[in-house]
């Protein structure tokens, strides 16, 4: 089975191809240009470097959220088209969800946090069981910090975070931890497409997929201009 991953939920571009459970390649970029700008040229150099063609693709697991209101549109309109081109299904991996997957085999509370403004965060908790089995604990929810670390504190494991959330957060989270913190060092912090097709994988096989008509992201909370207007 041949899965395009696509991922565009924040500021990091990044495509994969993953074929029966091997990473063929990945190409991911974070650095001052827009997704309409990057993703599409991705997916062709990958493809083009595999030597893939479009149709063989099976599936394309999409990064479906939470995450940049634009990102997450630029994502799906690619996904959505590129699947009812090739008449592929579409696999929606939560974004906080595959952020922690690339922990596999951890042996803390997992903890991803992407910086979702307003003084919060786009969070979850997971855990690896003994058998590799990746348990969600805690659902992607938005969520104030202080929220968030008196969750952590409860359950009395160490907890490793990552994502954008971290540098803006990191200090407070020292202060309000009272159990032991780890932070993903920067190759493992951001989302990777790698980490989206490999649990689209795992979504797939479990029948979670949807037609490409069918999939919207997960945006999680209003927009800035639709919280404008509730308030006209």
């Amino acid at each position: 089975m041949l899965i395009l991953g696509i991922e565009s939920a924040s500021l990091t571009a990044s495509v994969a191809l993953l074929q029966d459970g091997k990473q063929l390649a990945e190409y991911t970029i974070d650095y001052k240009k827009t997704h309409s700008q990057t993703l599409l040229p991705m997916i062709d150099e990958i493809c083009g470097m595999t030597g893939t063609i479009p149709a063989q693709i099976d599936a394309i697991a999409i990064s479906a959220g939470p995450g940049s209101f634009t990102g997450l549109r630029i994502g799906s309109a690619t996904a959505k088209g590129l699947g009812l081109a090739l008449k592929k299904p579409l696999i929606s991996v939560p974004t906080v969800g595959a952020m922690a997957y690339q922990c596999y085999g951890s042996r803390y509370l997992i903890c991803p946090i992407m910086d979702a403004r307003r003084s919060q965060v786009y969070t979850g908790l997971y855990e690896f069981a003994e058998d590799g089995t990746f348990v969600t604990i805690m659902d992607q929810t938005p969520m104030a910090i202080e929220e968030l670390l008196e969750k952590v504190n409860e359950m009395g494991r160490t907890v490793l975070f990552l994502g954008d959330g971290v540098p803006p957060y990191a200090e407070r989270i020292r202060e309000l931890a009272t159990v032991e913190v780890q932070f993903a060092p920067s190759f493992m912090a951001r989302q990777r497409a790698g980490a989206v097709a490999a649990l689209g994988q795992v979504y797939y096989e479990a029948g979670r997929y949807e037609s490409a008509a069918d999939h919207r992201p997960e945006y999680l909370r209003q927009s800035g201009a639709e919280r404008m207007k509730d308030r006209q």
